[in-house]
Parts: structure tokens; sequence; C-alpha cells
């Protein structure tokens, strides 16, 4: 447990440290860290002097590091010995050295923060800063002011365009939105325990895991783990006993992953958590299976809610501050929260009917929060956002809006499969498979067709201990898909995988699946988790004769 006076005293003494070394007011800090203290503190001490953090997953794999160094060209960079996976430890430093030696651009210096009853670990120049050393020496740096739109930290994220983008967070308009949605979306009072289960390379970990509960005065939880594996699938119910927890976020990929290895929680019935009042689940669309599980094991509401790198807080969610309904309907994100006007649009930018499914988009002007721009890239910035639908903020994602005002986010715009004419999002089918017993997580995407121009394949995941054989569970899952959506959606291919891609934030990579699928030359984007997957998933395709 940390205080938030020792907090400060770490802070404002690395501050110190970067100030010592050169960092002023707008130069770059790159930050390469596991998910320990010392990563936040790193972000809040260049928030302190007014520097601006990149904040880059640790064990990133050293080309993209070292794209990112050129782009961001951070003055210094931090970084740390190592960090731990479930059963295995990844060494950061060889990953650093190599992204240093082909990067074009060289920062300053690098300072290294050595776990502690480890071996250190150096450069191979022996020209690193030892944390711990630098650290202790320094003085407390005061707070260097900024103004408000000064930026606070640029965050890479790939898209839709697989290409990365720096956006760009200004300071003041994102402190008050943060602050705010602690209270009036996640209905969390100062003083209570938060625990948002993401990591501090995605947005959720810059707004919910370091700076919205410090701003709001609660204590938040920084969890190195994963949902199962460390050492079990009773890692988060345990975290909940133990910390008092009140409300938590994760992605619907984590409960998806402790839903296959303990189908009925044996691990999680152990604990008891009195304090948890409510689950919110955002990343991609939760299926209704998932989260009725969820809801039977973790005895809380289970909220849906959706928002982006881009938005910086929720686009759309069940505001528990504001008295929202806490058992929405099946399927939904929540309503457009305070500030966001979201509207359905068809492609001639005319308005959708209710529950018809089109491009979701956001009238003009964005709310406090949102991205200032991409960094050093103004023109990619309005023509990837505003120039397909003049006056709107394209979301790049598909859905629609019920009778009542409640959104269902279905997939991204790439991801709706056209089946004979009949626009399909793959949501809808992925959200009919799953509620079969046997299948804990699932990814259609479209495969070309001669007749049709495409149909849809599902590559299923199955859960522990199935006893049935594929043939029997395609045909299951062939008549969900028929009685739930109709013979329009055309699902003919069952593939059964041991797993699927995903994206550090829990996201399923559709467009690469389908480019695998249909055989074509694919790109795998640089945040999965696990990039061998693809190549499972090609061979088991090509023994199905899906794809030659």
């Amino acid at each position: 447990m940390i205080t938030y006076k020792e907090a400060l005293e770490q802070v404002s003494r690395l501050a110190a440290v970067l100030v010592q070394h050169g960092v002023k007011k707008g130069d770059r800090i790159a930050i390469y860290m596991p998910m320990i203290p010392q990563a936040i503190y790193t972000m809040l001490a260049c928030a302190r002097i007014g520097a601006i953090h990149s904040l880059i997953f640790g064990g990133f794999a050293s080309r993209e590091l070292s794209t990112r160094i050129n782009h961001a060209k951070p003055k210094l960079i931090v970084t740390s010995s190592f960090g731990i996976e479930p059963g295995r430890r990844v060494e950061y430093i060889p990953l650093l050295e190599k992204a240093l030696k082909s990067a074009q651009y060289k920062p300053d210096k690098v300072i290294i923060y050595n776990r502690p009853n480890m071996e250190r670990v150096h450069l191979t120049s022996g020209q690193e800063l030892d944390w711990d050393g630098e650290v202790s020496a320094a003085q407390p740096h005061d707070c260097v002011p900024v103004t408000s739109n000064h930026p606070l930290y640029i965050l890479y994220t790939s898209g839709t365009t697989g290409l990365p983008k720096g956006v760009v967070r200004t300071s003041g308009d994102y402190t008050v939105m943060l602050n705010w949605t602690m209270s009036k979306v996640y209905g969390i009072k100062p003083g209570e325990v938060w625990w948002a289960a993401s990591d501090l390379g995605w947005v959720v970990g810059h707004s919910y895991i370091c700076y919205g509960p410090l701003l709001h005065g609660n204590t938040t939880v920084l969890y190195e783990g994963k949902p199962v594996g460390t050492p079990n699938a009773g890692a988060y119910f345990r975290l909940l006993a133990e910390h008092g927890v009140v409300s938590m976020f994760t992605a619907p990929t984590a409960l998806r992953a402790i839903r296959q290895q303990d189908f009925e929680a044996i691990h999680g019935r152990s604990y008891k958590f009195p304090r948890f009042r409510t689950l919110f689940v955002a990343g991609e669309h939760c299926d209704t299976s998932t989260l009725e599980w969820a809801k039977q094991v973790f005895r809380v509401p289970v909220l849906d809610h959706w928002w982006q790198t881009e938005t910086g807080s929720p686009i759309s969610a069940t505001c528990v501050g504001l008295g929202n309904n806490l058992n929405p309907p099946i399927g939904q994100a929540g309503k457009p929260a305070p500030g966001y006007n979201v509207m359905i649009l068809d492609k001639d930018l005319k308005e959708m009917n209710r529950n018809s499914l089109g491009n979701i988009v956001v009238k003009l002007p964005l709310p406090p929060g949102t991205l200032a721009t991409l960094w050093e890239n103004d023109k990619l910035f309005k023509e990837l956002y505003f120039t397909k639908y003049p006056g709107y903020y394209d979301t790049m994602d598909a859905g629609y809006m019920d009778n009542d005002g409640y959104l269902y986010v279905m997939s991204r715009v790439d991801d709706v499969i056209n089946v004979a004419g009949h626009r399909i999002s793959a949501g809808s089918i992925e959200e009919a498979i799953i509620t079969h017993q046997a299948v804990t997580d699932c990814a259609v995407v479209a495969l070309e067709d001669s007749v049709k121009g495409h149909v849809p394949v599902a590559l299923c995941v199955l859960r522990t201990g199935v006893t049935e054989t594929f043939e029997e569970l395609t045909e299951e899952i062939i008549k969900i898909v028929r009685d739930s959506i109709g013979p329009v959606a055309a699902l003919r291919k069952v593939v059964f995988v041991p797993v699927l891609p995903k994206t550090r934030s829990g996201k399923t990579p559709r467009s690469t699946l389908s480019a695998v699928a249909n055989g074509k030359p694919y790109q795998i984007t640089t945040t999965i988790e696990d990039p061998r997957v693809f190549s499972e998933i090609e061979a088991i395709l090509k023994q199905r004769k899906i794809t030659s």
C-alpha cells in the first residue's frame, strides 16, 4: 500500500532528476515499464514539470519501440529491468538496446529502475542512470505552471488504419473530465477503492488507473498480472476481496478467459467481497452470454459501456452517479454520456431510423477531454476523423440506437459483412454463437464468395471439458444463428481454434483475421499479445480448406 504522501515524495524527487538531466517543459519522455508504481511516478513526474510523456507497453517489440522513439523524439527514456508475464519474465534491456541501435533518433539518457531483490542490469555501454541512486540524492521539485491546453501525453494507437497514430491529450480539460466521470459515470466516492484492470499503455490505464482515481481521491489498484495464470482463474476475485474494491473496470476478453478456464467460478467462490457494487466492461462489445455469466459469479450489476483512445472517457455509459438504471437492456452500451450528441448515419449522411444498423458519429463540438490532435500530424487528424462526415466526429464504429435511446455498438465499420446485399454486423452473429454453452469466445469474419459477395466464417474457442464432436457443435451453432438472425446470415463455416488473437485492450483484430481466412497478405498490428496465434489459425484454416 502506497499513501498519497509517499507517492508525492517519489514523484517530486523524480521530477528533480529529470530537470537535472536537461528535461524542460515541452520535452518528451518515453516510458517503457511494466505495471509497477514507478511507471505511475514517472507519468506524474513528467506532468509536474510540463514534460510530455509517451508510455509504451513494457515488453513491446524492438522494431515498434524504435518507431515510437523516432516519432516522439524523447529527450530521455525511463525503463525497468524486467516485467512479469504468466510463466515467464520479460527482459526489457535487450529489447530497448536493440530499439536504440536501429533508431535514427538517439535520446540523451536512459534511467533504469532495477526491481528489488534481483540482479542489477545495465546497458552494454554502461552509461545508464540508476533510478534508486538518482532519486534518493534528489531534492523535491516544485510544480511547473502550464497552460490548460498544454499537451500531457502522446498515446499511440493503431486503430483501423493499422498504422500507429500519436493521440495528443491536453491537461486542463482532461483533468476536469476525469474528475467528473469518476463520480458521475462510475459512482465512486472519494476514499473508496477502485480498480481498472487494464494496462497503463492503454487509454484506460492513463485515465482510470493513474489520473482519474488520484484526482478524485481514490485508492487505485495497480495489478501486474492476467485474469488467468497468475496463478489461476481466481485472481480477480482474490483482489476484490483483499483490497475491498467497490467498483471495477475490465474487458470482456478477461471475463471470457476466466469463464473458459473456470466456468463454475470454483476459484472465485472461496472469496467474499461485500463492498463490491458494480463491474464495468469495455474494450469491445460484451456478448449476452458472458455478461449474464459475470452477473452470476460477481453478484453485482455488470454494465457495458463504450469509448475510444481518442475520447479518453466514455462516449456512452450507464452513469451510476446520475441515477441511471443499473439493469439496462441486454446488449446495449448505455446511453450517450453528457457532452456527446451521438447519431447513426448512413453513407449519404442521412440519420437512420431507430434500430437500424449504421455508422456511429458524434455531432461537433466534442466535449472536454477528447484528443486535441495527432502528434505532428494535424492534416491526418482532420482527414481521419472529420472529413468523411463533415460536422461530425467519425468513430469508425457501427451500431444502432433503440427506441429508448440506448446505444448498441456492434463492430468496427470495417467488420460489417455484406451478404448478398444485406449488411450484417460481425458482432450480432458472434452474439448469437456465444450463447452456446460450449463456446467461450468467437470471432466472425467475412469470407469472399463468388455468389453472395461475402459469407461469414466463425472462429470459435471452446471452454475446457467439452465432449461433443466438432460436427455436432457446428450443426448446433449454425442452427442458433439461423434461429437468432435468420437464413440471411448464411453461416455455413465454423472453425474451432484454441485461442483468438487479442490486442492488449482485449479487442479481436477481425480485419486481419479476415485477410488470413481469404489467403491474402496481412499485417499484424503492433499491439497483439501473441502474434504466433495467426500462424496457428492459418494452418487450421488451410487444413479445413477454408483458405488455400
